[in-house]
């Protein structure tokens, strides 16, 4: 359909249904423009719900402009956090933003280049990698930079015109300006009006999707069943919240030990008060054969006695309550430099590449205890080979400060965030420092910090809370506290990466799944997905891409296949899962499918393989059902119902006088909240 076309159909949905929703579906139409090197875009027909009148927003005038000037200064909070750290931030957002703003450029691209191929020309399937070398990359020329850290922040310095040293001028937000925005949000959260605003608008929102159910489901799946081929079996699906340790099922690991038990008992597995121990020994020491180990017995099944307990919970990853066996086969960093847990990793990765279309994200630990952590874990990638084109790696950071130092291996917290970052930035600054790390480092997509939320804490930082060099208590730091230097020293790495053409990095934390509702504003800053958020349902931060008033965006994920699921194929048990207890219908899943690979931290070229070359175009134009099998109806639907939402708070915005919460003036400016996406997840017994 080209434009004018667009144009007919909008001005018969203003005959029917009013002029705000023929300037909507008008502007889904502009935005729908095919360019120059593609066919013409046509738009679905089907049956669209609008409200007609002059204000549909079903509140006060008086709370509508307060709400959306709340709305507007959250969105633009975010905005400058995750372009300041180069994480992603929606485009449509970021023009509505850019419109208002009378200093911004009258037009922004993506920062990633979309193929200008034609969808038909463009093979499905990455092409197949023969006899090459995974951990090849790129290897840039060493730069010779100082590194040195400043109030909990690394900073690089390089030689200037007269000889002394000056700072390189990467951009990220100083502590006071995230403490002063955190206090902004909560008060923001803590707004009546607000909380009104947006509690009528996601039940509206609820009840305008049930209609849209109601009268498309059959055209939905009639365009699904005209896909050649595709269906929900064979579109891709990423688990993007999977933990390695846990990643097998239970019978899954019950195998590998007998296995490994077996074939190799005479191997020396590690030592006990200095005497080195086979494996035989090992469980000779438990009384144990292979005939006697059972699922039963391993005991790392998540049951009802590990509900909101989390160190029953935690105690699960432990194989027949043994730690000395989750050290043995579950760890990377052991007296046989992570071998066995080397071998079940690939196994999995195996059966993910015989799904051919399941991908994983798994998370391996850096605990921060030595600057020898990143060397030891890349040398385990890169000796026992353990990549698969289906997997990507996190890592995640548990918060462990506290028991370091009461065991007296550090003495204040910058050591904690030395142990962390420095090595990042020596190998970047200079790749041939550690050319393993350096090659593990191309397949990490980001940071996850992880641990028990529950903690009693301080939820809120003051203004003149302890530098991390000066923090020497015994008490371990709040929740913000860790996001916080975890995200600042992210964002100067991220600038130093992206000025030497490596891949960046972005902030995917444990959030929302307990503790206190400031957690999921730390979340909201500073990451561009979290993990769990169960909390959101008790605040107004309840978003996806576009404003606080929408649906979350949805994916499902796994966690703990170890602790939680029993067949071979956790990401589908839990999909059929959802589906039950959801009543998700075909066209949902699918869609939940392409959400998790749009967030997903796989590489831009597999993603257009995966979703099609115009992935990133908004709409129907960056949709195509035969690769995600999702239809354009749905598609059309999501984002007409998203620009309606943006065009009633930018309206209001508009025309508000409502002073801002931090003090600041209003100005005209029209955000989007683009909070984090969220998992769609049972919620997991701890």
């Amino acid at each position: 359909m080209t434009f004018s076309r667009a144009a007919e159909c909008a001005q018969s949905v203003r005959s029917f249904a009013g002029s705000d929703a023929g300037a909507v579906f008008e502007e889904a139409a502009r935005l729908r423009v095919p360019d120059d090197d593609e066919t013409d875009i046509i738009l679905p027909h089907f049956q669209r719900v609008a409200i007609s009148g002059e204000d549909t927003s079903g509140v006060p005038l008086e709370d509508l402009q307060q709400a959306s000037s709340y709305l507007v200064q959250a969105l633009e909070m975010r905005k400058k956090y995750m372009e300041t750290s180069q994480q992603i931030f929606a485009n449509i957002t970021a023009r509505f933003v850019r419109s208002m703003d009378a200093d911004a450029p009258a037009n922004q691209t993506p920062s990633m280049k979309v193929c200008k191929s034609h969808i038909a020309d463009h093979i499905v399937h990455p092409p197949f990698r023969a006899n090459k070398d995974p951990w090849e990359c790129h290897n840039p020329s060493p730069k010779g930079y100082a590194i040195k850290f400043e109030r909990g922040i690394f900073n690089l310095y390089r030689k200037g015109e007269t000889g002394e040293e000056e700072r390189v001028p990467y951009e990220y937000i100083k502590l006071a300006q995230y403490i002063q925005d955190m206090n902004t949000m909560c008060s923001m959260i803590a707004d009546g009006p607000l909380k009104s605003f947006c509690y009528r608008r996601l039940s509206y929102l609820s009840s305008k999707f049930q209609l849209h159910v109601l009268l498309n489901e059959l055209r939905e799946l009639a365009s699904q069943k005209a896909v050649p081929h595709r269906d929900f079996y064979n579109i891709r699906k990423v688990d993007t919240h999977i933990h390695a340790a846990s990643c097998m099922n239970q019978k899954h690991l019950l195998r590998f030990i007998k296995k490994t038990l077996k074939n190799h008992a005479d191997e020396v597995v590690t030592l006990h008060k200095g005497t080195p121990m086979t494996l035989k020994a090992v469980f000779q020491s438990m009384n144990l054969s292979t005939y006697d180990l059972t699922v039963d017995m391993l005991d790392v099944h998540a049951d009802r006695n590990t509900f909101h307990r989390f160190d029953k919970f935690n105690a699960k990853y432990n194989p027949i309550g043994e730690s000395r066996l989750r050290e043995v086969f579950l760890k990377t960093d052991n007296y046989m430099n992570g071998k066995y847990f080397a071998r079940i990793i690939k196994e999995v990765a195996f059966d993910l590449e015989e799904s051919k279309y399941q991908n994983a994200e798994l998370r391996l630990s850096i605990y921060g205890k030595s600057p020898g952590e990143w060397a030891k874990l890349a040398k385990w990638a890169i000796q026992y080979n353990v990549y698969s084109d289906n997997v990507r790696w996190l890592i995640q950071i548990p918060r462990l400060y506290d028991i370091f130092k009461s065991n007296k291996i550090m003495n204040n917290f910058q050591e904690f965030l030395s142990n962390i970052f420095l090595p990042l930035f020596e190998v970047t600054n200079d790749p041939n420092s550690n050319y393993e790390l350096h090659k593990f480092l191309t397949h990490v997509v980001g940071f996850d910090s992880v641990d028990d939320e529950s903690k009693p804490e301080n939820p809120m930082l003051d203004t003149d809370v302890k530098s991390p060099e000066e923090w020497d208590d015994e008490e371990n730091p709040p929740y913000a506290y860790y996001l916080y230097y975890m995200y600042a020293n992210m964002t100067v790495l991220n600038h130093f990466r992206k000025e030497q053409g490596l891949n960046t990095f972005v902030l995917r934390p444990h959030c929302g799944e307990a503790g206190p509702v400031q957690h999921l504003v730390c979340g909201f800053m500073l990451a561009e997905n979290i993990s769990h958020g169960l909390l959101l349902r008790k605040t107004v931060l309840t978003v996806r891409d576009g404003v606080p008033c929408l649906l979350p965006r949805h994916h499902i994920s796994t966690d703990d296949p170890l602790q939680f699921h029993f067949t071979k194929e956790p990401l589908m048990e839990e999909y059929s899962i959802a589906a039950q207890v959801w009543k998700l219908s075909s066209c949902d899943m699918c869609e939940l499918a392409r959400n998790s690979v749009l967030m997903s931290g796989f590489p831009h070229e597999m993603k257009q393989y995966w979703l099609g070359p115009h992935y990133m175009k908004e709409g129907v134009a960056g949709n195509d059902i035969t690769r995600t099998n999702v239809p354009d109806i749905r598609i059309s639907f999501r984002h007409e119902t998203l620009l309606d939402e943006l065009t009633n708070i930018f309206k209001a915005r508009m025309t508000s006088t409502t002073p801002l919460l931090n003090g600041t003036p209003t100005t005209p400016q029209l955000p989007i909240f683009s909070s984090p996406i969220i998992s769609l997840k049972r919620p997991s017994l701890v």
